[in-house]
């Protein structure tokens, strides 16, 4: 028995053209870098969310850390979860 190829045509062009514009979209992407300042003031946001607004501008930061177990003494993960924001309001 023959196979269609009308389908598999058409299902082999639409991931074709998905993989193209994730290849596209992967090769414009600059890569980031490390800044060690901002590692350090990350390490330094305490645990919780804390806010401050002054005249021009509000700071916010979030950090979040917990360890996950599978089980009592089970293998883990630590997930530390950190954002630091600032939102500034100028008249133009």
């Amino acid at each position: 028995m023959a196979l269609p190829l009308a389908p598999v045509a058409a299902l082999a062009l639409r991931y074709g053209t998905v993989a193209l514009a994730g290849y596209a979209i992967a090769r414009t992407v600059e890569k980031g870098r490390r800044d060690q300042r901002a590692e350090d003031a990350m390490d330094e946001v305490p645990e919780g969310l804390t806010a401050r607004r002054e005249a021009e501008q509000v700071n916010a930061t979030h950090r979040f850390r917990r360890v996950i177990r599978l089980g009592s003494d089970g293998p883990g993960v630590e997930i530390d979860a950190t954002t630091l924001t600032r939102i500034r309001f100028r008249k133009v």
